[in-house]
C-alpha cells in the first residue's frame, strides 16, 4: 500500500472508532485513536500474516493486543484489512457478538489470539509464541503492543527479565508511549521515570520514535525493529502517541480514555475526520 493508501485507512479507521464507541455509549476512544497509525502501519505495510485466519499462525507473523481495551481501533484494523466483513463493526459491545469490549476467542473472531484486557499478560503471551517458533524452526516474528500504564502490572517485568535472559530476538514489543491512564497522567500515577534506560538495563534493544502518530516515521521504527531481530535481543519501541488524536477536543487529557462521545461531541469529531473512499460501515 501507498503510504496515501495508508493515511486513507487512518482516517477512515478513527470514524469506525468514533462511531462504534458512540452507538453503545460505551468503549474506549482515547488510546484508540492515538494507535490508528501504529496498526495501520503494522497491518497495511509491516507485517508478514494471512487473513485465512488459523490459530497456530505457522508461516505468518503474529500480533498481540496486550491493552485490549484499545479493542475498537483493533477490530477496525482487522475488518478493514480483510479479517472479517466490515459490517459486522456495526456490533461492537451489542449482546452476543464476537466483537466483544475487550478481544475474546471463544466467538472466534478471526485475527485475535488470545483474550486480553486483563492488563500485563501480553508480553508474557508474545514470549511463549516467539518461543514456540523458535522450537519449530519458523523464522517469522511475534509483535505485541502494551500501554505504558499498563507497565504498572509487575509480570511485565518479569517478562522483561525472561526476554532477555533467554535471548527472545524473534519478539517486537511497541509501548504505546502516551503518557496517560485511567486515573491521570502515568507519571502521577505511578511514574516509570526513564523507561529507556530501565528497559535497556534488562537486556532489551530499545528503539524510540517520537512522532509515534506520524504514518511514515511509524513504518521506519517498525522495519528499523525488523532488522535488528535476530541479533540476540528482544526488542521494545516506545512509540510516542497522543491519546485522542485526531480530535481536537479529545487530545492531551486523559478524559477520554474510557468516555463515548456523546451526539454533539460525535458530529464534531466525523467534522474534523470526513468520510474516505472506503466508506463507513
Amino acid at each position: 500500500m501507498t503510504l496515501e493508501q495508508l493515511q486513507t485507512h487512518v482516517q477512515q479507521t478513527r470514524r469506525d472508532i468514533l462511531r462504534m464507541v458512540h452507538a453503545v455509549n460505551s468503549g474506549h476512544p482515547g488510546g484508540s485513536l492515538g494507535c490508528a497509525e501504529f496498526f495501520t502501519a503494522l497491518y497495511g505495510k509491516v507485517m508478514d500474516y494471512s487473513t485465512d485466519f488459523k490459530m497456530d499462525g505457522t508461516g505468518e507473523d503474529l500480533f498481540f493486543l496486550s491493552n485490549g481495551h484499545i479493542s475498537p481501533v483493533y477490530y477496525s484494523t482487522l475488518a478493514r484489512f480483510g479479517f472479517f466483513p466490515v459490517e459486522e463493526l456495526n456490533t461492537f459491545r451489542k449482546l452476543n457478538t464476537r466483537l466483544q469490549g475487550h478481544p475474546t476467542t471463544h466467538e472466534g473472531l478471526p485475527g485475535v489470539r488470545i483474550a486480553t484486557g486483563s492488563l500485563g499478560q501480553g508480553l508474557s503471551v508474545a514470549i511463549g509464541a516467539a518461543l514456540a517458533k523458535k522450537l519449530n524452526h519458523d523464522d517469522k516474528l511475534v509483535y505485541v503492543l502494551q500501554g505504558d500504564g499498563e507497565l504498572n502490572e509487575g509480570q511485565n517485568w518479569e517478562a522483561f527479565m525472561y526476554a532477555s535472559a533467554n535471548k527472545v530476538d524473534n519478539l517486537i514489543t511497541t509501548i504505546d508511549y502516551n503518557g496517560r491512564q485511567i486515573d491521570g497522567d502515568t507519571k502521577d500515577v505511578l511514574d516509570t521515570t526513564d523507561l529507556k534506560s530501565k528497559l535497556t538495563a534488562f537486556g532489551w534493544l530499545v528503539l524510540e520514535e517520537k512522532e509515534g502518530n506520524n504514518t511514515e516515521k511509524v513504518i521506519e521504527i517498525l522495519e528499523k525493529a525488523k532488522s535488528e531481530t535476530g541479533k540476540g535481543l528482544p526488542i521494545a519501541i516506545l512509540l510516542h502517541t497522543e491519546m485522542g488524536n485526531g480530535v481536537d477536543f479529545m487530545m492531551g487529557t486523559h478524559a477520554w480514555h474510557g468516555k463515548a462521545p456523546n451526539d454533539e461531541q460525535l458530529a464534531i469529531a466525523l467534522e474534523q475526520n470526513p468520510e474516505t473512499e472506503l466508506k463507513d460501515y
